[in-house]
């Protein structure tokens, strides 16, 4: 290498401002699926690579000592905000701070956060949020390890919990958030559409019902929502009054069955709550999983919108079949007879996604030969990669949850959920079609 000049040294330098992000050409804002090519990233910044590269390093040099200080005083908490910089990869990274900045842009999220899985976001929000004595008021029913973790883990320490079924009106959430609202409810935690019977959940109702009864409250409890099933694409729940959406970024924003990840979207003063907890536990994702995410963010419009027409079609054919008792997909849900369903759907969703409960005619028996039939349909659990997957909840991810709640919630043995990928739309009904003569 060369000895550099004064003046190639300080135009080198003047190369390492940051470049602001376009958010807009002229008045026209800019989509999410253009920002998702570019923003939060300077390739200046990194010697002009066109993607970021994978920063594997635990720990980052401060310009002097009092910037460090500074660091950890936002780290700490001392300092609202966090870091202003880059500290140490438990805290922050540049791989995950770009993630973070592009997963707001689909919600127009104040802030985000990303975590190493679906859970350990779930997790730190909770731990973040309540404190012995505290009730946690949720929708039925969540995901099974959601469930756990609230009944059965935080219980143990002291962690009330208050539920109302996943298509509640507002009369019947007023009366759990009535009766809840004698102790300290820290979280209102929802999921919609509910894992695994798609049942969605009046997020209006819910912020209406919470805004009423905790009126005179110094401080309402926030509204957190799994926003695993539909979002970004379909629903974007901060929009109907949730002020805090968590995703498993494992299913279609990472999209392709190759990562583990999880993210929390919201307002700056949330967002800062949860990251001190965080910070202290240390579940941020990795670097390279933050870069396969930037990598998958960047088709996520795509190939939604490929998997919601496939499932589309595949639900038509399943619908008419024989042996089919019913087919639990959103997009039926203005031809069935459940109108409180259907008016949620029309106010809250922008489509009906691909992941569908399935429910035979039969039980388990009917059920698993069915999923053992399969040929291009993976039976494998997990949901929104590019291929089809297909599984038995009640055998398998609800396994643990005890046979009167699973009655309760409608999990039943001849539930098949499936989560339709980008293949060929007319293959996928040849090997339903097959399938089902199995059955």
């Amino acid at each position: 290498m060369t000895d550099k000049t004064e003046a190639e040294l300080t135009g080198a330098q003047s190369q390492r401002k940051p470049k602001a992000s376009a958010h807009s050409i002229g008045e026209r804002r800019l989509k999410p699926s253009t920002l998702m090519m570019g923003h939060g990233y300077d390739p200046m910044l990194s010697e002009g690579s066109l993607k970021p590269p994978i920063f594997l390093t635990s720990t980052f040099v401060f310009p002097n000592a009092a910037a460090g200080k500074r660091h950890f005083e936002g780290v700490t908490g001392k300092r609202p905000g966090g870091a202003e910089g880059l500290v140490y990869s438990r805290f922050n990274g540049p791989n995950q701070e770009i993630l973070e900045d592009r997963l707001g842009v689909w919600e127009d999220a104040e802030d985000a956060l990303a975590f190493s899985s679906g859970m350990s976001a779930i997790a730190t929000l909770f731990l973040s949020m309540v404190k012995p004595g505290d009730t946690i008021v949720h929708s039925g029913p969540l995901y099974a390890a959601t469930e756990t973790l609230i009944a059965r883990i935080l219980g143990r320490f002291g962690v009330h919990w208050l539920d109302f079924p996943a298509g509640a009106t507002r009369e019947e959430i007023d009366a759990v958030l009535g009766k809840a609202a004698s102790g300290n409810v820290a979280l209102i935690y929802l999921e919609s559409p509910a894992n695994p019977t798609n049942a969605l959940v009046d997020v209006e109702a819910v912020a209406a019902s919470r805004d009423a009864i905790f009126a005179n409250a110094a401080v309402k409890p926030p509204i957190a929502i799994d926003n695993t099933f539909l979002g970004p694409l379909w629903a974007q729940p901060l929009k109907q009054g949730a002020d805090i959406v968590v995703y498993s970024l494992t299913k279609y924003a990472g999209g392709h069955s190759d990562l583990v990840a999880g993210g929390v979207l919201g307002s700056k003063a949330h967002i800062n709550t949860i990251r001190l907890m965080r910070n202290t536990i240390g579940t941020i994702c990795d670097p390279n999983t933050a870069w396969m995410l930037l990598r998958s963010l960047e088709t996520l419009e795509l190939r939604m919108s490929r998997a919601g027409e496939n499932a589309a079609k595949v639900c038509e054919f399943l619908a008419q079949h024989p042996k089919v008792e019913k087919v639990g997909y959103l997009g039926f849900l203005e031809r069935g007879s459940d109108a409180r369903q259907a008016d949620i759907y029309k106010r809250h969703c922008t489509g009906a996604g691909s992941t569908f409960s399935l429910y035979l005619k039969g039980g388990e028996k009917e059920a698993f030969a069915f999923l053992d039939a399969l040929r291009i349909a993976k039976l494998a659990v997990s949901l929104g990669g590019t291929e089809t997957l297909a599984s038995h909840p009640a055998a398998m991810t609800h396994l643990s949850v005890p046979d009167a709640r699973k009655a309760a919630l409608g999990i039943t043995d001849n539930l098949v959920r499936i989560s339709i990928g980008v293949e060929d739309a007319d293959d996928l009904i040849a090997d339903f079609e097959a399938a089902l003569e199995a059955v």
